[in-house]
């Protein structure tokens, strides 16, 4: 199983010279599975990159299975630009969770960004077969040689987590995820029944990402930042640590960059977190991801 990152940064698309190294286009994972199975995690601008790269290619017909962690525009917004959508053959398998405050599955997803106020081309227009699959929380889905599961991570919105396993090897991806924390002061009395279920969670999260061969995870912030940006719904480099310490990972791969920050930025910030955190437990290994880096689980 291998994993290519086609995007890297978070909530808005952030091109130019200050992030040519690490890439500008917001998230996109490509995962091939061992027998060449197309999972693809997130739709955000850097699928766009991706479904250039399966045109040029000469496999034929284009199959996707696409997983979307969430519905907010960095994570979906390059899904009516997947070129495959308009090659007849190409069949595109659209996974997502149900939104509990409307009910809408992963198809009003796409039916939203295909009305004519915001797309000039209609899903009807497409050529490829779309098919929707609405998941449940904790459900296993084969694809390929490949099982993915998920679960519900910390966002404001329903925010999947996905564990991909093939073969021996696994893959975690965190998608957008705030560390769960209590909104309720002790003396509150919902504040028990809240720290309840949020050991419940935090047990369900660290129990599928538990041993992972690659954590790919939200690092939104500093440690600094973070106070300011409470309940926004993203991380910061130390509890992506922490959650790859608990869990046992093997590699940690940073991503969701702070679209704000340049890449020197960048460096100079995971450089201080580094040295922060050394020597790193049990031979873990850390990756500040960029668009283009491609990993080989062997």
């Amino acid at each position: 199983m291998k994993f290519k990152f086609w995007g890297v940064r978070g909530s808005i698309p952030s091109p130019g010279p200050r992030t040519v190294r690490y890439g500008g286009n917001t998230t996109c994972i490509e995962v091939r599975s061992d027998d060449g199975t197309l999972i693809v995690l997130d739709g955000g601008t850097g699928l766009f990159c991706l479904a250039q790269a399966l045109v040029a290619a000469p496999q034929r017909p284009i199959e996707a299975n696409i997983f979307i962690t969430h519905s907010h525009w960095d994570h979906i917004h390059g899904l009516p630009f997947f070129t495959p959508l308009f090659i007849a053959g190409s069949r595109v398998r659209l996974h997502g969770v149900t939104d509990p405050d409307t009910g809408n599955g992963i198809g009003h997803v796409m039916g939203v960004q295909f009305q004519n106020s915001y797309f000039p081309v209609g899903e009807a227009q497409m050529a490829a077969t779309i098919e929707y699959r609405t998941l449940a929380i904790g459900e296993a889905v084969p694809v390929g040689d490949a099982v993915v599961r998920n679960v519900v991570m910390g966002h404001p919105v329903t925010d999947l987590g996905y564990r991909i396993d093939c073969n021996g090897r696994s893959i975690f991806f965190t998608g957008d995820h705030e560390p769960l924390f209590n909104p309720h002061d002790e003396g509150q009395p919902e504040h028990a029944a809240f720290a309840h279920q949020m050991a419940q969670r935090n047990a369900a999260i660290d129990a599928l990402a538990h041993g992972v061969d690659a954590l790919i995870a939200d690092c939104s912030y500093t440690r600094e930042e973070y106070p300011a940006k409470i309940g926004w719904g993203h991380g910061t480099f130390d509890s992506a640590l922490a959650l790859a310490v608990r869990t046992g990972a093997k590699a940690l791969y940073c991503t969701h960059h702070e679209p704000t920050r340049s890449d020197d930025e960048l460096e100079a910030v995971f450089a201080d977190v580094m040295a922060r955190h050394a020597p790193l437990p049990g031979g873990l290994r850390v990756v500040l991801a960029w668009e283009g880096l491609e990993v080989e689980l062997g």
